[in-house]
């Protein structure tokens, strides 16, 4: 049986349902569409208090892309420590941080060309 497409837009919005779902924080949408040679069409970025919640929020995302759109990640890194999850989902990568791991490697500066959105709390 063939795989259903699941468009990038719906795949982004449910990502941030289940970033919002374990209280994820300081939501960000990077459109990576205009820059040349990326690895992807969008990363979310996001933050969690503790290695916990940075789990919870890893398996939130998960859990609830699977259950609406019968999708997972192709590569997951990071879930190791926690301090810095990485979720492949090919077009949309998902960034997983605790606080002072995002502050520290700042990858929105690093593309710095992305058009970002904050994604307010629902």
């Amino acid at each position: 049986m063939a795989k259903k497409h699941v468009s990038t837009d719906d795949l982004i919005a449910v990502i941030i349902q289940g970033i919002e779902d374990v209280k994820g924080e300081n939501i960000q949408l990077l459109d990576l569409r205009e820059i040349e040679n990326t690895v992807c069409d969008y990363f979310i970025i996001c933050s969690g208090n503790s290695n916990t919640q940075v789990n919870a929020i890893s398996g939130s995302v998960q859990k609830v892309v699977s259950k609406q759109l019968k999708d997972k990640p192709w590569h997951i890194e990071g879930q190791g420590n926690s301090e810095w999850v990485l979720m492949d989902y090919v077009n949309v990568v998902v960034h997983v941080f605790q606080k002072h791991v995002r502050e520290f490697y700042d990858i929105e500066s690093l593309w710095g060309d992305a058009k970002i959105t904050e994604i307010k709390p629902a």
